[in-house]
């Protein structure tokens, strides 16, 4: 029996770059070496240095850019939500700080990004089998790009929640740390598995919940059960008993402008025909109908056996304030028997303009594949669409279960010690979502087994909080003189 080399000849390697690309190409040792290679021409240490380009776009003029795409009326919202705080302002500035990491050194891995991987975008939710899960939870950014964004952004946005909790220096620090050792670390592990192995690897929530809880106090920890408690209830049965009311014996979601307003509001603000219930059974209907052509055919069956009742329009998030969001009611076998869908709109994500566009022409198909490619598990109802906003343009949508046990991690009150647990579990979930997408042999042999790489990832978490906070107090000086003008 010839003996296997694991080398491919040059005509092989030439026709599998030319089918799967050049990194699916390489054999595993290949790969771990290449990305050894890399060192050389991006050493590690280089991602400790953060220093504006003399042409950097102010921030607060890159974010007022996105204001034109969202619904006008919304927008003194999100500029509002973002002003709260320096952390505030960061979760919702994910293009200002593309547009600050663009220029960077990378080492050219591409891996599918998250695209805004900051800590708030980590947290729990329910499988469809109904188990607790710990993961990334929005996506409206993802695309293919350098996996040392989607880092940079999650280390940075640790710094600058210990900033905002009041933590010393040495605390931020070890917490950023943290969260680039766990990265380099379960790189390394996922590189010692099986593909199989590493699409099905998650966290242990149970274990990750009790660490944590041993950091708190005996009150803490009663508040913490509380709020797991709450996020596991969060389901399309709360969502109605939170959001609708019956009227006449018919669910109708509850008015309260400009936060979640129903299609009968803005049809009458419009001067159009208020639909009746038989009319908003059928609009319904036709709003998820392409909807339903993206899901298999059992799942499109069981939402098809829903009738539709009500649809509003919601504000939701910081940085998705303004873009359309609509919460649709659904009823199945009676009225204890609902189904609040989100149908949320996908513009492009803020990294294709340093990128390049994604391949897929609907921007909800962009994010549902990648969620797909990231989430060990996601919501069984995920799909997407298009649908007309009235001014002759078609916009593009993706569709989820609204809620449905989704909750997060209080950063509000969250101490040092367990805030480094949480940073430890976004750095092997993030690992994990760059192992499955990315050539995760490359990128394990390029970290290396020394803390150079979290050094500098920290380093540059401290001087870019820096730099967030000089934008922030910009962009709240720049509304000041906007609302004196």
């Amino acid at each position: 029996m010839r003996k296997r080399t694991g080398i491919l000849s040059n005509a092989r390697r030439a026709a599998l770059e030319q089918l799967l690309g050049k990194s699916e190409a390489r054999t595993k040792k290949e790969s771990a070496d290449y990305g050894k290679s890399l060192r050389k021409a991006v050493p590690r240490d280089v991602f400790a240095a953060w220093c504006p380009q003399p042409t950097r776009p102010a921030a607060a003029d890159l974010i007022r850019s996105q204001d034109a795409q969202r619904v006008p009326e919304l927008v003194p919202i999100r500029h509002e939500r973002m002003a709260i705080s320096p952390f505030a302002f960061y979760r919702g500035a994910a293009l200002v700080m593309a547009s600050d990491l663009s220029p960077m050194p990378t080492t050219g891995i591409e891996v599918q990004l998250c695209g805004d991987a900051h800590i708030s975008n980590f947290g729990l939710f329910l499988s469809p089998e109904r188990r607790t899960v710990f993961d990334i939870n929005d996506f409206d950014e993802t695309t293919r790009g350098p996996w040392e964004w989607d880092v940079a952004r999650l280390v940075a946005s640790i710094e600058i929640c210990g900033r905002e909790r009041g933590f010393s220096v040495k605390q931020r620090r070890n917490a950023a740390l943290e969260a680039g050792r766990a990265y380099r670390e379960a790189m390394r592990g996922f590189a010692q598995r099986g593909n199989l192995d590493v699409w099905y690897a998650h966290v242990d929530i149970d274990n990750l919940l009790d660490e944590m809880a041993g950091d708190l106090s005996k009150s803490q920890r009663k508040r913490a059960g509380k709020s797991v408690k709450k996020s596991k209830g969060k389901n399309s049965l709360r969502a109605v008993n939170k959001l609708t009311e019956v009227v006449d014996g018919d669910l109708r979601v509850i008015s309260d402008p400009p936060f979640v307003v129903p299609l009968r509001d803005l049809a009458q603000a419009a001067g159009a025909t208020v639909p009746a219930d038989l009319d908003m059974a059928r609009v319904v209907s036709t709003v998820l109908a392409a909807y339903r052509k993206t899901l298999p055919p059992e799942r499109a069956a069981l939402v098809r056996s829903y009738r539709g009742v009500d649809m509003a329009r919601k504000v939701v998030g910081v940085g998705s304030v303004g873009t359309r969001a609509w919460i649709v009611v659904l009823e199945g076998a009676d009225t204890d028997d609902p189904l609040v869908l989100q149908v949320k709109e996908a513009t492009a994500s803020v990294l294709e303009r340093y990128v390049g566009k994604a391949p897929q022409r609907n921007h909800g198909q962009r994010v549902v594949e990648g969620q797909h490619a990231i989430q060990t598990v996601s919501d069984m109802l995920l799909g997407w669409t298009s649908l007309p906003d009235g001014n002759g343009h078609v916009r593009d949508y993706y569709v989820r279960q609204l809620w449905d046990g989704k909750g997060g991690i209080d950063l509000d009150s969250i101490e040092p010690k367990s805030l480094c647990r949480l940073a430890s579990a976004c750095g092997w979930t993030l690992a994990h979502a760059h192992a499955r997408t990315g050539d995760r042999f490359a990128i394990a042999a390029y970290l290396g087994k020394s803390e150079i790489f979290e050094e500098a990832m920290a380093t540059f978490a401290s001087a870019y909080a820096d730099q967030n906070e000089r934008d922030y107090q910009v962009f709240c000086d720049s509304r000041r003189v906007t609302a004196t003008a």
